[in-house]
């Protein structure tokens, strides 16, 4: 049960605490006066990160989606009270001036995630990401500081896309017993393989290859993103992508056992991270 003496940005924090939390560390180093609406932004992309998990088909998921676009477009069924995370976003926008349009983009698409059709190509997979982790970075620092925020743009693009490949890394297991893909098939062609070659999981070289090149592009788009000093009133917008080199040099190194076992640093080692970052102010 909710208390009801918190506010929706606090119940937004509760929730990322639980989801997210490394995007929870975040905003816990974060400004105290931006961490509520950082933290309505996080868990608007935890719920919309979650909806495959919750169905089993993918138009009941495309009916949550669905929610969340009218929400944005000013035209929610219901009150939007009764959503803690939806009010704290219209709040968070209203505050900011963030724009609308991006973040109906960002739903729109999160749609591929509800199929098990394959990423084509490395455009598409930038794309992708350009239209979800990196718009998350460029809107948290339109929350830090709208005057900055211009100044970084390019570097979120690049971090965001570093850090998605790292998150599909991560999820890859779990992907795989879906029949999900998130490497492209211009990647698997490249290394002699399909997306049944793939997932099947049994030639182990060219799957160690496809990997490799995979987690290089992730590691390409970081060392980009990295390259640029990031103006310090928005460095806690990039903190989460300071996480996504580790796991990205770890699966270039472990190739296909990416399957087995996992590439995710220990907490204490992803808080350590991200407060360094935080103190030396680059990524």
């Amino acid at each position: 049960m909710t208390d009801k003496s918190m506010s929706n940005q606090d119940i937004c924090l509760a929730m990322l605490r639980d989801s997210d939390r490394d995007r929870y560390l975040a905003c816990l180093l974060s400004p105290a006066d931006k961490r509520g609406d950082l933290a309505a932004l996080y868990a608007f992309n935890a719920e919309l990160a979650r909806v495959r998990d919750l169905v089993h088909e993918p138009l009941p998921g495309e009916v949550r989606m669905q929610y969340w676009r009218d929400l944005l477009e000013g035209s929610a069924h219901g009150s939007t009270q009764a959503n803690p995370v939806g009010a704290a976003l219209l709040s968070a926008i209203e505050a900011h001036r963030l724009p609308r349009q991006t973040l109906v983009d960002m739903v729109d698409a999160r749609i591929f995630d509800l199929y098990d059709d394959p990423m084509e190509t490395r455009t598409s997979l930038e794309g992708y990401a350009g239209e979800t982790a990196s718009a998350l970075i460029q809107l948290a620092s339109l929350v830090l500081s709208a005057e900055e925020a211009a100044k970084s743009a390019e570097s979120a693009g690049h971090a965001g896309v570093a850090q998605a490949i790292a998150g599909m890394l991560l999820l890859m297991p779990l992907h795989r017993h879906r029949g999900q893909l998130y490497i492209p098939l211009e990647i698997l062609s490249a290394t002699g393989l399909d997306r049944d070659s793939f997932l099947a999981g049994k030639d182990k070289a060219r799957i160690s290859a496809a990997i490799e090149a995979f987690a290089g592009l992730g590691r390409d788009h970081l060392a980009r993103a990295r390259a640029v000093a990031l103006p310090p009133a928005v460095v806690p917008a990039f903190l989460p992508a300071t996480l996504a080199g580790p796991v990205l040099m770890k699966a270039q190194k472990v190739g296909a056992s990416v399957f087995e076992q996992s590439l995710q640093p220990p907490q204490w080692r992803r808080q350590l991270s991200m407060t360094l970052a935080l103190m030396r102010r680059k990524i």
